[in-house]
């Protein structure tokens, strides 16, 4: 799991990069690798949220948008905010065979 901060939704992360992190570890205990803050959308949306919204089409609506990336990198699946991590197991225990 890769987590990619955003501040497009509500203002949400407005922290700096250092912030979050230490946020997410500390109150969620956050254990996958956390990147700096992107923008999701937009003109200002990352090359990688580009390529991601290219295969699986849509802006993002809210933060906690999943995908899913096989082991040759296509993007497989999109699971929306309302979709927790546990609820996605079986796509990737399918995937990991």
């Amino acid at each position: 799991m890769l987590g990619f901060p955003c501040n497009q939704f509500g203002a949400q992360e407005p922290g700096t990069n250092e912030e979050i992190l230490e946020f997410a570890t500390s109150n969620y205990d956050a254990n996958f690798q956390l990147f700096s803050k992107v923008e999701v959308n937009g003109d200002g949306a990352c090359d990688l949220y580009r390529l991601l919204k290219e295969a699986q089409p849509g802006d993002i609506a809210w933060n906690f948008t999943k995908f899913l990336i096989d082991g040759d990198g296509k993007v497989v699946a999109r699971y929306e905010p309302q979709v927790a991590p546990d609820e996605i197991a079986n796509d990737l225990s399918a995937r990991l065979g």
